[in-house]
């Protein structure tokens, strides 16, 4: 798991979803939150970035890391 930097929506709570994260020194912007689940003490984000791939994002709540779980290439889907 690569750790990531991550800017979050707070909305009716903090880090409700990401809208920005960088891997290495690169950012992307996140288009889409496609889907989100849980499990006990992290949460799980699939994104679709401004560079058109993939990810699977993780918050870890208790220390409030977030790492890159998984990456899927938007040529891979065509």
């Amino acid at each position: 798991m690569l750790p990531v930097e991550v800017e979050c929506y707070a909305g009716h709570r903090a880090d409700q979803r990401p809208t920005r994260f960088k891997i290495r020194d690169r950012s992307f912007d996140v288009i889409e939150v496609e889907d989100q689940w849980y499990e006990p003490g992290a949460i799980y984000f699939r994104v679709r970035a401004d560079d058109g791939n993939h990810y699977i994002l993780r918050h870890d709540e208790a220390q409030d890391r977030w790492t890159l779980d998984a990456f899927r290439s938007a040529k891979s889907t065509e």
